[in-house]
């Protein structure tokens, strides 16, 4: 039975003690590891006059010196969209607000074994005020916008991999992982 209602999750919740073991599930493969948490990504896809801005790395970053790539953080204790406006003021100089950001794009990767894997949430700004500005030199040297037909060669791979989906209309991609 669907419980749509708050009242039935209310009633759902107290019909299980609080100290109720959770479901035992018969399978011949152990459980997958909890133990590596992801790290989450977020990028702002924005797009003028049918271009896609992107910077490009100071050579000496640590990640993807001298690429391309898209205007980009990491999550910290703060939601996605609020991780998006924060950095696109910090990076760009750039002001969005987070009712105007649409995700379009999931890339979920993992670069090689051992590595903690990622989810790169790509959003989309629908309005923004502001031109990109150079704001943090010691990581982006360059802002540029790019025809998405002759897009930079040294561009990070899973940021072409979320130009490439968004383009073909397609909400989640993978990288690296096994099949």
């Amino acid at each position: 039975m669907l419980h749509d209602s708050p009242d039935d999750l209310d009633d759902l919740a107290r019909a299980q003690p609080d100290d109720a073991d959770p479901p035992v599930h018969a399978s011949a493969e152990p459980a997958p590891s909890r133990g590596v948490p992801h790290v989450v990504g977020v990028h702002l896809y924005l797009e003028r006059d049918g271009k896609v801005l992107l910077g490009l790395r100071h050579p000496d970053s640590v990640f993807a010196g001298g690429q391309w790539h898209f205007l980009a953080g990491h999550c910290e204790a703060e939601s996605a969209t609020a991780c998006l406006v924060r950095e696109a003021y910090e990076e760009a100089g750039l002001v969005i607000e987070p009712a105007d950001a649409e995700l379009v794009h999931t890339v979920h990767v993992t670069d090689a074994a051992g590595s903690r894997p990622r989810l790169q949430l790509v959003f989309r700004a629908r309005r923004w005020e502001g031109t990109p500005e150079l704001r943090e030199p010691d990581r982006c040297a360059a802002w540029q916008w790019w025809d998405p037909d002759a897009l930079p060669a040294d561009l990070v791979p899973y940021a072409r991999t979320a130009l490439e989906g968004i383009r073909a209309g397609r909400a989640y991609s993978e990288m690296g992982w096994s099949p």
